[in-house]
């Protein structure tokens, strides 16, 4: 048995164990074998060398965090010891600054922090349209309004048009109060919930004002021609074949598109079906359209989002065995 002390002096250690140790009881469930102690800035590791060495590695990535952002939520702490070591440096650490999409306000960094997230930087690159598809949680539309933030920025283009089809999700909203913009605002709140992580307050009210940025449900786009623009469409498995066949014809001159949505999510009346299958279909070698799938190991959210995401799969699989598939397409 051997011991190793590892200092904190680098980082705040009230942040690293967490309240009332949360954290640190996180670390000591992940390293069972070891005796963990936390003494003032330092933590003391007491084992086998291949587990003191392994769990070392954990909290060396976990103190590189911190010290570039600050503080680490419970779920991030989790995520970073949870993770193989290949995985966690290219999710957690950030070694290259190239990767960086945004630095939104107080200094954040905004970037692709998953293989397939990366994925969809690269296909935007390259493409002028691009499908993204896949569950809750993923980062599809925060990825996607990065990228449209980034271009506008570099001045690649003049303005961001975002857009989602109006469509209650499961649940009717009854009458909406308020004027036009009030009515829509709870459809698009996502939308804006991103653009408050990636720009400052004045200068998004500045924005929007001048509609360099803007936010419409998918039925104002109709009749319009969209260039110098990065156009995303968000829940795209809730416009049906006419209204994606519409939207994906209003691209113009120097823009870019992409279209976000999860399959499994459709909250279209019993009458309608989702075009989001078919247009990602009938276009899938189409020169020009790129098309990137996410899936539960992409889930940046709570540590559950990815177990809820696979208990619903495999209850999806038994239905489709069993011949009651009640999933719509």
């Amino acid at each position: 048995m051997t011991d190793t002390i590892i200092n904190l002096e680098t980082v705040n250690p009230i942040e690293f164990f967490g309240a009332n140790n949360r954290k640190l009881d996180l670390l000591k469930k992940k390293f069972p074998l070891l005796k963990i102690l936390s003494r003032g800035t330092q933590i003391k590791l007491s084992g086998a060398p291949d587990q003191i060495e392994s769990a070392k590695e954990k909290i060396e990535l976990i103190i590189q965090y911190m010290e570039r952002n600050g503080d680490l939520s419970s779920n991030y702490f989790e995520q970073i010891l949870g993770g193989d070591d290949a995985e966690t440096i290219d999710n957690f650490v950030e070694r290259n600054p190239n990767d960086i999409l945004v630095f939104g306000p107080n200094g954040k960094t905004v970037r692709a922090r998953t293989a397939n997230q990366k994925k969809m930087v690269q296909a935007a690159d390259k493409n002028d349209i691009v499908f993204a598809t896949g569950p809750a949680g993923t980062g599809k539309t925060y990825t996607a309004v990065a990228m449209a933030v980034r271009a506008l920025k570099n001045k690649l283009v003049k303005k961001i048009i975002l857009t989602r089809p109006a469509v209650e999700a499961g649940e009717s909203l009854g009458f909406l109060p308020g004027d036009l913009k009030e009515k829509i605002d709870p459809y698009l709140r996502p939308l804006y919930d991103a653009l408050d992580d990636m720009i400052p307050a004045d200068k998004l009210g500045y924005y929007m004002s001048t509609r360099t940025i803007e936010i419409a449900p998918l039925a104002y786009m109709r009749g319009r021609t969209l260039d110098n623009a990065f156009i995303i469409l968000d829940e795209a498995q809730n416009a049906n074949d006419l209204q994606l066949k519409m939207f994906l014809t209003r691209i113009g001159s120097n823009a870019k598109a992409i279209i976000t949505g999860d399959p499994t999510q459709i909250d279209l009346p019993k009458n309608q079906r989702s075009g989001l299958d078919k247009a990602s279909r009938i276009l899938q070698h189409v020169d020009g359209i790129g098309h990137v799938q996410l899936d539960e190991e992409d889930v940046v959210r709570h540590r559950l989002v990815k177990a809820i995401i696979r208990a619903y799969e495999k209850e999806k699989e038994k239905e489709d065995i069993n011949g009651h598939d009640n999933y719509r397409r």
